[in-house]
């Protein structure tokens, strides 16, 4: 949802208070007469009902369509008077721009309702309660759903996509609907982003791509998945996008000419043998699918054939099959072009038969579909799903379709989706579109990411299936685990109480989610031993003379707490990983030991910070920063060095602590555990310098890395990241036979952002286990 300025008259808002507590519907500030008095643009289909109904009447949970959707209009006009887009536009322009996408797709009344609604509880003094007491029950559940989608947020970009994730797939999960309102919001959103800053509309339309558009593929939204595709590729690649346009418009009057005799010579050739009823028409392609294609083979636009296809529309499924006999019998077909998807339809309820032909000198594609089927294709779950009274989904065969969200959902209660990045790459990899088709045993279809192996197929039946697979019959052959499986292929796993997964299966699994899942169990499977690593790395440093008591005590408790751990265990598992550094327990050790002495040194007073700050400014020597650009602003001409405990870097919040004795200022990330032990009266607000970023200074940062022991391992990822022109100061490598190794790299990195890049491509390699950001010790 776009940003909105209020400036609403001061009687609305005293008109809201007072119908809040009798629940009547909010007075006009202004009155309507006519449809005109609204003074905006309204559909035909808006302007019909509003001729039927009077504004004002059926705000008492109104049964009739046409009287629910003139009530739920007149009511948001009210309720957005004087709100305004970016744009400048009555904000009321994109509620109903959402309604009628949302009637255009075939939704309900009820889900219409809350395209014109979705915003309501969120920009206005309007009360969920009241809501249902208008509108009733199903219309609220539907509102909120949507409210709830964008109601966090968070300073982390990573977790807060991941989150808002979360939240869209528990919404599906209780009633799918709420997601066709929000895909609604989403394009017309990006129909109109141009009043946004740059930054904002590439990250939107980014994230359109990555989610919204295969997310509407997988519900089969066709018609919202193509526009959402083309206005992204247009924001993401301008000069792409002009190019293929220009290309396009340039062929057309030949294509269209080309298309007309392919068309009227298959009409005529359909009716010699009955099927005259069939409806033959051209059908261009959406540029991003042009794009994607040259991008996808490596070919030049002349070079692809099917920049435009042809539609058959059937009575009927029999006569689809007819169809099909009499094109190959036109035109000579291509080998290996034709998909049966009537048969065996997409996971998303998508069915047709596909085929590509040679015409008139050319190849040209075909699909062949009946009517329900076309329908079904446009305006996905719309088009077919059947709804009760209540608004929940019907039982029946069409639920099994959702089995894949199901799934997202189950993996997030059993709490597999902490790490965001996982999340992520399971959600992208279960939206897109499967590309093999395999069968289980009692003949259910299961799609999978082309390259799949049994491994991949267990575990996307269950987690439980493939944390005890042991083997596979693949059309009752006995197989190795890693063989990769093709369409068609009937698949048995083979399980026993006794198997687990091995740390050999990430050198083939093609899924991200067999790879999360195989990772989630060797971590809780080796947690005994990662305890016993970091016990001895404490027991080492401490000795052993009273160890165990000081595992059990206070102190010790507390030092978990501050790591945002929940017991000694749970610490001793991070250090043993490398999660936390030994320096960081050991420093919060002493701390929680020094505070609980009874020869506590008292904080120092403001004077003396003050007296001790002009002695360094006085005494402390000249740095030397790249030109005038000094990387940290509010230390200038003091002594400061970056902390090492959690090496803050550009773009993230930092603070600087005074340090005692003459050792200067210490610049801390603000989240740094160690800040909190630091009296306030020691710590000065400090920030990156905005302007130091153009000097391409560095800063070290330090990762552990757990990575399965091959040979090779550490030169690929060091190679990685000199692809990436990232400087490792520092690398060391620790081995134990039968265990995973630990790398230790000491990086260069000029910002968070590239930080954040740099893990997410260390930890996308097949051999690393996990990687974490830690401290010096």
């Amino acid at each position: 949802m776009l940003n909105v300025t209020s400036a609403p008259e001061p009687t609305q808002t005293d008109a809201v208070s007072a119908a809040e507590g009798c629940d009547q519907p909010v007075p006009r500030v202004h009155p309507i007469r006519t449809i005109e008095d609204y003074g905006i643009d309204l559909p035909d289909w808006l302007r019909e009902c509003l001729t039927h109904v009077p504004p004002g009447e059926g705000y008492s949970c109104p049964t009739d369509p046409e009287a629910l959707l003139a009530a739920a209009f007149d009511f948001a006009f009210q309720l957005h008077q004087g709100q305004f887009r970016a744009s400048g536009d009555p904000y009321i322009v994109h509620p109903v721009a959402v309604a009628d996408l949302l009637r255009d797709i075939g939704a309900s009344a009820p889900v219409i309702a809350a395209g014109f609604l979705h915003d309501v509880v969120e920009d206005t003094d309007l009360t969920p309660a009241q809501l249902e007491n208008h509108f009733g029950a199903e219309v609220r559940e539907l509102v909120e759903g949507v409210t709830k989608l964008g109601g966090l947020h968070f300073t982390n970009r990573t977790e807060a996509q991941a989150e808002n994730l979360r939240k869209m797939f528990l919404a599906m999960a209780s009633d799918i609907r709420v997601v066709l309102v929000k895909l609604a919001d989403r394009l017309h959103n990006m129909r109109t982003l141009g009043s946004l800053k740059e930054e904002k509309r590439q990250r939107i339309a980014r994230e359109t791509r990555e989610i919204y558009a295969p997310l509407a593929n997988r519900l089969g939204i066709g018609r919202f998945k193509w526009e959402l595709e083309d206005l992204a590729f247009k924001l993401l690649e301008p000069e792409a996008f002009r190019e293929i346009q220009q290309q396009v418009a340039t062929k057309r009057s030949e294509r269209e000419e080309r298309l007309g005799v392919t068309v009227q010579l298959l009409s005529d050739r359909l009716a010699a043998v009955g099927l005259g009823s069939c409806e033959v028409s051209g059908r261009p392609k959406h540029l991003y699918g042009i794009w994607s294609k040259m991008q996808r083979q490596q070919k030049a636009f002349h070079e692809i054939y099917d920049v435009a296809a042809l539609r058959i529309i059937t009575p009927n499924v029999e006569s689809c099959y007819r169809a099909l006999a009499v094109v190959h019998d036109t035109f000579r077909p291509i080998p290996g072009r034709f998909k049966d998807y009537i048969g065996l339809p997409k996971p998303n309820g998508y069915q047709s038969l596909h085929t590509a032909v040679i015409g008139r000198h050319r190849p040209i594609e075909v699909q062949i579909r009946t009517l329900e089927m076309h329908q079904v294709s446009e305006f996905g779950i719309a088009a077919h799903w059947k709804y009760k009274e209540g608004g929940s989904p019907a039982a029946g065969g069409d639920t099994e379709r959702f089995n894949w969200l199901r799934q997202l959902v189950d993996w997030q209660q059993e709490g597999g989706a902490d790490d965001h990045n996982d999340y992520l790459a399971s959600i992208k990899e279960d939206l897109f579109d499967e590309e093999v088709f395999v069968f289980t045993p009692k003949g259910d279809v299961v799609g999978l990411r082309k390259g799949s192996t049994a491994v991949d197929f267990a575990f996307r039946i269950h987690s439980e299936v493939g944390n005890h697979c042991h083997g596979v019959r693949i059309n009752d052959r006995l197989c190795p685990l890693s063989t990769p499986l093709q369409n068609g292929d009937f698949v048995n796993i083979l399980t026993s109480k006794t198997a687990h997964p091995s740390l050999d299966w990430l050198n083939f699994v093609a899924t991200p989610t067999a790879r999360n899942r195989i990772r989630q169990w060797y971590k809780r499977s080796h947690r005994n031993e990662t305890i016993q690593r970091g016990k001895e790395l404490l027991e080492r440093e401490l000795g052993r003379s009273g160890f165990d008591a000081l595992l059990n005590s206070e102190a010790m408790t507390r030092v978990a707490e501050r790591c945002n751990l929940n017991s000694t265990d749970d610490l001793l598992a991070a250090l043993g990983f490398g999660a936390v550094t030994l320096h960081q327990v050991l420093n919060r050790l002493r701390e929680e030991i020094r505070l609980q002495s009874a020869a506590e040194i008292q904080p120092l007073s403001n004077e003396d910070v003050a007296r001790k700050l002009v002695e360094q400014a006085e005494s402390a020597p000249a740095r030397h920063d790249h030109g005038d650009a000094v990387p940290i602003l509010g230390v200038e001409g003091l002594d400061y060095r970056l902390g090492g405990c959690c090496s803050p870097l550009p773009g993230e919040a930092i603070l600087g602590t005074v340090a005692l004795g003459n050792h200067g200022i210490t610049i801390h990330r603000r989240e740094c555990s160690n800040v909190e032990a630091i009296p306030s009266e020691r710590r000065l607000p400090v920030r990156w310098n905005p302007a130091n970023a153009r000097n391409g200074q560095r800063f070290p940062v330090q990762l552990r890395i757990e990575v399965i022991d091959r040979v090779g391992i550490l030169k690929d990822i060091l190679m990685r990241l000199s692809d990436g022109s990232i400087n490792v100061s520092d690398a060391r490598v620790k081995t134990a036979y039968g265990k995973p190794a630990r790398i230790d790299l000491r990086v260069e990195l000029a910002s968070a952002d590239l930080l954040q890049r740099t893990m997410d491509q260390i930890r996308s390699m097949a051999d690393v286990l996990d990687i974490a950001r830690t401290g010096q010790s």
